[in-house]
């Protein structure tokens, strides 16, 4: 799905709103998020699940191709934890 895909779903639901509106409405909720990861906050969105930046530890890895050693920094990664509703809702039959 895509935003453009998404942005038309809720813009059909709500009704009320354009779809100029609902894209507005859309890219708030994006930013918003965006800015709380970048703070290293926890978004958590109930039945949903949970987003949140881990910290990757710096680490010496091989390049396959010529076997040379690289260093790799440490950086921080966006980790998805989905919730129990939507665990039972994707494994359902």
């Amino acid at each position: 799905m895509t935003k453009s895909v998404l942005i038309e779903k809720v813009s059909g639901k709500v009704g009320s709103l354009t779809r100029r509106q609902t894209e507005i409405v859309v890219e708030t909720i994006f930013e918003s998020m965006k800015e709380a990861l970048a703070k290293g906050e926890k978004i958590e969105i109930r039945g949903f699940g949970n987003f949140r930046l881990k910290d990757r530890r710096p680490r010496m890895a091989r390049n396959p191709k010529t076997g040379v050693s690289v260093n790799v920094p440490g950086k921080r990664v966006l980790h998805f934890k989905a919730a129990k509703a939507l665990r039972e809702a994707m494994n359902s039959k």
